[in-house]
C-alpha cells in the first residue's frame, strides 16, 4: 500500500482487526517499509541531543519494535545494548537489524530489570499504552536504570486544534476506539494520547527529574 515492499491494504486491515502483539507479528516483515517505523530524522535529533550526555555503557531500547532504535544506542553506547518487546515477530526483525543486541520478550508495562543501564530509549511506542498505564511502563524503566540514568523521550507537542493534522489525528482515534468498543482483542493505538504535559507530569510522578530540550523529554533518575 506504501510501497512496493509495504503490507497491502488487505494486510492493514488484517493487521488492525487483530491484537496488538498479533498484528504486529503480522506486519514485522514489511514495518520498515510504512510510515509507522521512526522517521530518520528523529532518530538522528534524539542521538545528537543524547551524545552531549554521555558517555553510556550500557542501554535499553523499550518497546524496540525491528530496531530502529537499537541504531542510536549503538551509536552511543560502549557496552552492550538491548531491546524489549512483547512481538516476536518484530524481535526477529531487530535481530536481523542489530545482531549484537540482547532481545527479550517482554510486556513494557512490567520490564524485567533492574539497576543494568544508564540510558533507556523509547521510539514512538507510548500511543500503545492508555495514559492510565502508562505509570507503569515509566516505573519500570526506573527499576531498569542505574542512579544517575536517563530516559529518553522523543515526544512533540500536540498539533493545534485548528490543524489538518489534529483533525486525522482526532478521526484515527476515534476509528481506534469504535473498533476497541466492538471488536475484541482491542489493538490500542491513540494519537492524541501523547499529550507532552501528561507524559512529563508521569515521569516525575515516578521519581525522574525532567527537562525538555528539542522535542525530547529527558527524564533523569536521581543519582
Amino acid at each position: 500500500m506504501f510501497s512496493p515492499n509495504g503490507p497491502s491494504l488487505r494486510e492493514l486491515c488484517v493487521q488492525a482487526l487483530s491484537s496488538v502483539e498479533r498484528g504486529y507479528d503480522l506486519l514485522a516483515p514489511k514495518f520498515d517499509h510504512t510510515p509507522f517505523r521512526t522517521p530518520d530524522r528523529i532518530l538522528e535529533v534524539t542521538a545528537r541531543g543524547l551524545a552531549s550526555e554521555g558517555p553510556f555503557h550500557r542501554g535499553l531500547d523499550v518497546c524496540c519494535g525491528t530496531g530502529a532504535g537499537l541504531t542510536v544506542l549503538e551509536r552511543l553506547c560502549r557496552e552492550r545494548v538491548a531491546g524489549v518487546d512483547f512481538s516476536s515477530g518484530m524481535l526477529g526483525q531487530a535481530r536481523r537489524a542489530c545482531p549484537e543486541a540482547d532481545l527479550v520478550r517482554a510486556d513494557a508495562r512490567a520490564l524485567p530489570f533492574r539497576a543494568g543501564f544508564d540510558l533507556a530509549v523509547t521510539f514512538g511506542a507510548l500511543g500503545h499504552f492508555l495514559p492510565r498505564e502508562r505509570p507503569a511502563v515509566f516505573a519500570g524503566v526506573f527499576r531498569a536504570l542505574r542512579p544517575g540514568g536517563l530516559f529518553a523521550v522523543p515526544v512533540g507537542e500536540l498539533p493545534p486544534v485548528t490543524s489538518a493534522a489534529h483533525w486525522a489525528a482526532l478521526g484515527f482515534d476515534v476509528v481506534m476506539r469504535v473498533r476497541n468498543a466492538l471488536i475484541r482483542p482491542p489493538f490500542v493505538m491513540y494519537y492524541l494520547v501523547m499529550d507532552p504535559v501528561a507524559v512529563r507530569r508521569d515521569l516525575a510522578a515516578v521519581g525522574f527529574t525532567v527537562e525538555t530540550r528539542a522535542g525530547i523529554q529527558l527524564a533523569r533518575k536521581p543519582g
